[in-house]
């Protein structure tokens, strides 16, 4: 019974779609989410506050919970191209888009903070879902050809997706996956000066992952392997320091640690030539500063943070990996080392206005930079979350001093394609390490769209 109730509530608080902020969620409920994210410097409620900066709990005093459930609607469309004569001899230029079919994802999050009004100590606890990414590209049915190779008379090369193709025809054929990271924090703050706090936060974090094809995985006879849902533990750390000086301005600084995973056990299938793998991909540090400033009439919240992709295993290595081809020499066996992704860069922006009594609107802006590489493009097509810049609007109403509803809207849009060219080993070269298709191409573009109803409650 206790496992099914585990199993129950792993279920509710870690289904997350597409994150915005590479895979790393921008922000934590309706609240924070409409400020951007915001909250490093500014704390606005108590999700954002255990999210961004531990310290910043020392602003309350009794027993506050927030509880948040939200609706993501994600739409990437991944495109791919082939050049003229590559697929075979006086072949024409193969074009096409494919639309993920992944629908609609939940993100609920719980937060509790707790403290007496005259002790320098707060504490808190929160389980957040704040990464993940899915897509759902099903494998093209517009071909130049059928399984046995004779031709197409309907083909439309100008409407035909080669990467979808079926892995017979040297596509992926269809692409799944669905990863998501659920993280427990225990919180403490600890109040040194009326103005000044400090904070440190174990987490616990479970992620799972499934994807397919599974290109961590060597090929066998025929073609990658699809992975079935696989699931890890970790742990790691937050610490932040606030300061509030009673006169508007606010100020902070958190560093959230590497959070260290456990393995990623892939079963293979030895009738297909593959013995499994195992596979580290941990969470990435994350440095965040932020400031603040409030009066009667409104709050202003602005951060910045630097999540250090580039130094995590799973996303630091780049490139096929080789092995001994048994004559003294290297050859790929088809498998990927990891995603290549760079540090990326964050500001998350949002103001309150506080013009109508008992109900506050939030403005909120959030611009992430690209960690995708676009040499390595193709790595990842299952792990497209390159959200560039996303607008919010949030409005919350008071019902009366303990109880306080909260509404927000999300839209967020890559700005433009992330484009690079399809890779294959079977064409790495010493001036071609990667395995370029000269004049191939592949791209994802996406929008997302977020509706989040939070309550919360001060006992």
């Amino acid at each position: 019974m206790k496992n099914k109730y585990l199993t129950i509530v792993l279920a509710l608080f870690s289904t997350v779609a597409f994150a915005q902020s590479g895979h790393l969620m921008q922000g934590i409920g309706a609240v924070n989410m409409s400020m951007g994210g915001a909250a490093t410097g500014k704390t606005m409620d108590i999700s954002g506050a255990l999210q961004w900066n531990p310290a910043s709990i020392s602003e309350y005093s009794g027993t506050k919970i927030g509880l948040d459930v939200g609706m993501m609607f994600s739409s990437p469309t991944l495109s791919s191209k082939l050049p003229a004569n590559m697929m075979f001899p006086g072949s024409p230029e193969v074009s096409g888009s494919i639309d993920s079919e992944k629908g609609v994802s939940p993100l609920p999050s719980l937060a509790v903070v707790w403290g007496k009004e005259d002790s320098k100590n707060t504490f808190g606890v929160s389980i957040f879902g704040v990464s993940g990414f899915g897509v759902d590209f099903p494998q093209e049915t517009n071909l130049p050809m059928d399984a046995i190779g004779n031709p197409n008379p309907n083909w439309d090369p100008n409407n035909s997706s080669p990467i979808s193709y079926p892995q017979s025809m040297n596509g992926f054929g269809h692409i799944e996956s669905n990863y998501m990271l659920l993280q427990v924090g225990f919180t403490w703050a600890y109040q040194i000066t009326e103005n000044f706090s400090i904070g440190v936060e174990p987490t616990i974090n479970y992620q799972s992952l499934e994807i397919s094809p599974n290109p961590l995985l060597q090929p066998g006879a025929g073609g990658y392997l699809k992975s079935e849902s696989t699931s890890s533990i970790g742990y790691g750390a937050q610490i932040g320091a606030y300061y509030d000086s009673k006169s508007g301005f606010t100020a902070g600084a958190s560093f959230k640690t590497k959070q260290y995973m456990a393995d990623f056990e892939f079963e293979g299938d030895a009738s297909n030539g593959n013995t499994g793998k195992d596979f580290t991909m941990n969470f990435p540090a994350i440095a965040s500063f932020g400031v603040g400033y409030s009066t009667e009439m409104f709050d202003i919240a602005i951060d910045y943070r630097r999540v250090f992709y580039s130094s995590t295993e799973g996303f630091e290595e780049t490139g096929w990996t080789m092995v001994d081809n048994g004559a003294g020499g290297m050859m790929p066996n088809g498998t990927v080392k990891g995603f290549g992704w760079e540090d990326m860069n964050v500001i998350s922006a949002g103001v309150q206005l506080n013009l109508v009594e008992k109900m506050p609107i939030r403005l909120g802006y959030t611009y992430s930079s690209n960690p995708i590489d676009e040499e390595l493009m193709m790595y990842s097509v299952s792990a497209p979350a390159i959200i560039k810049n996303a607008f919010q609007f949030g409005l919350g109403y008071e019902i009366n001093e303990n109880f306080t509803v909260n509404g927000l809207f999300h839209y967020g849009t890559s700005g433009e394609k992330t484009t690079g060219q399809m890779l294959d080993p079977r064409m790495i070269s010493p001036d071609n390490p990667y395995g370029k298709i000269p004049g191939s191409e592949v791209s994802v573009e996406m929008t997302t769209m977020l509706i989040t109803l939070g309550v919360s409650y001060s006992l």
